[in-house]
């Protein structure tokens, strides 16, 4: 119970990788606010899960690219529970196309929310932090942040706009006790992954020297050690958890 009686917010909570962790957390004692946007069936199903296993959780609609509804989301945490603990900054979308054909929207809805959305939320989470004089920011970047994916321009640029946002945001908080860093899955068994037909299958698991893809719960055993006492003296740190993808 590493996070008994600790409040954490976690944006797009209902599935994936995102409800893997909010379930994680909230096995270990949390009370977990995670946010969904339209699939508040989803949100339902997790809330559930966690309730069944006597876990505490509550899900709320936001769009982390709405600057306002973001300060008021959190605004409305702290009111009702008096502090914020942990923030992961796990909201993210796709809109993969080549760079030729993507399209101004393309490009600037995944900007909002896998990088607009990370600065609103940890500007409102940290306020309440920096008064506090502690806390800790998780966000979720991606390997092709880093190795780049053909069709994923937009994709890759927000992701590795939130390596360098968390080892700048790592230094401005630091003085306040509060630690920022940053989880980069790979490829990580999900829906998404489960559908890709056999042969990009087999040649996706080629470019992994382990062999296989990642579970969403190896994901979120290193999210959960990030937020915990056990990590105090780690900050500005991406952890990549690809099987060993260079």
């Amino acid at each position: 119970m590493k996070h008994a009686g600790r409040i954490i917010a976690l944006t797009g909570g209902s599935r994936g990788i995102g409800r893997a962790i909010t379930e994680r957390l909230a096995a270990e004692g949390a009370h977990v606010v995670f946010t969904y946007v339209k699939d508040a069936a989803a949100a339902r199903k997790t809330l559930d899960a966690i309730k069944e296993a006597g876990g505490s959780a509550e899900a709320a609609q936001l769009e982390v690219s709405d600057f306002e509804a973001s300060q008021s989301f959190f605004k409305d945490l702290v009111g009702r529970h008096g502090r914020i603990d942990g923030l992961v900054n796990n909201a993210g979308v796709t809109a993969d196309n080549l760079l030729l054909r993507m399209k101004e929207e393309e490009w600037d809805r995944v900007m909002n929310v896998n990088l607009k959305g990370a600065f609103n939320c940890a500007r409102a989470a940290a306020r309440y932090m920096v008064k506090a004089r502690s806390g800790k920011i998780v966000n979720l970047t991606s390997v092709v942040a880093v190795t780049g994916n053909p069709g994923q321009s937009n994709y890759a640029a927000s992701k590795a706009g939130i390596i360098g946002f968390t080892r700048a945001l790592s230094h401005e908080l630091a003085s306040r006790a509060i630690t920022v860093n940053a989880v980069a899955p790979g490829f990580i068994d999900t829906d998404m992954t489960a559908g890709l037909p056999g042969k990009v299958r087999e040649e996706l698991l080629s470019r992994i020297p382990l062999g296989r893809l990642g579970t969403v719960g190896e994901v979120a055993s290193i999210v959960s050690f990030l937020l915990s006492g056990d990590a105090g003296y780690i900050t500005g740190q991406v952890i990549h958890v690809n099987g060993g993808i260079c």
